[in-house]
């Protein structure tokens, strides 16, 4: 990779968890002085989990101007907005509930209808709030991603034409484990962000990692995120980061 991206390596889950939580709570003290809201898009999974539940408890929850928060999702799986398996509906559930911000605040992806017309339906929420033209692609303040073993991000996974989707922002997809219906943000939208913060955790996801950080070639999805003109951070905990050779530009905060 040409673009040099920020690495943070915590000694465990719990403390990169907690630097996320701190990222966000800077990111969005910044963001609100800066434009007046934060726009921050979330990702599912179990390791952001852990942040999110901290987001609700002190000394964060005191710490972030939740009037000002405005949250939307990088994906979501096709399924009961409270079933175990929605990104929204966990997140709901972790903290959602338990902070003092509105419903209108948070900006969910349905599947209501087809997958296809719900991708159209949440790129129609992303104009509104951004109020953007065709030609300009909304930049989220902050967005937090995860990665498969396989280097899926998002819902974007190995071999999907949905990884050159140039033109769409918030695309349908089939595909993952298990394999069902999903919609996603694609690669446009995701490499305009101010800050993209990468969450990973656990030495099952150390040879991605490495492959991703240190191998030239373009070869998995988490490969193609290189914000156009932001920030990338990789926070990962010692098992993620156990492959990584010493030469890389670490920028190590332990705990």
């Amino acid at each position: 990779m040409s673009f040099k991206p920020k690495i943070i390596i915590k000694d465990d889950p719990i403390l990169l968890a907690k630097q996320a939580a701190e990222i966000f709570v800077a990111g969005a003290r910044r963001s609100v002085g800066q434009r007046g809201r934060l726009a921050v898009a979330l990702s599912g999974g179990s390791t952001p989990r852990r942040m999110h539940k901290m987001l609700a408890s002190e000394p964060y929850i005191l710490n972030i101007p939740w009037g000002k928060i405005h949250i939307f999702w990088v994906d979501e799986r096709c399924v009961l907005q409270d079933s175990h398996a929605s990104n929204y509906g966990t997140a709901k559930r972790d903290f959602i509930n338990a902070v003092p911000i509105s419903e209108t605040q948070v900006h969910l992806i349905t599947c209501e209808s087809s997958p296809r017309v719900s991708a159209k339906e949440y790129q129609k929420i992303l104009s509104d709030f951004f109020s953007f033209e065709s030609s300009r692609i909304p930049r989220f303040d902050l967005i937090y991603l995860g990665m498969g073993a396989d280097g899926h991000i998002a819902s974007l996974f190995p071999g999907q034409k949905a990884l050159y989707e140039k033109e769409k922002l918030v695309v349908a997809v089939k595909g993952g484990d298990p394999n069902m219906n999903r919609i996603s943000m694609t690669l446009p939208l995701l490499n305009q962000a101010r800050h993209i913060v990468f969450l990973i955790t656990g030495a099952e996801k150390a040879r991605t990692v490495q492959t991703v950080l240190e191998d030239r070639k373009i070869r998995l999805p988490a490969q193609k995120i290189i914000p156009l003109n932001g920030q990338l951070t990789w926070l990962l905990d010692r098992g993620a980061a156990s492959l990584l050779s010493g030469d890389l530009h670490h920028d190590k905060v332990n705990g």
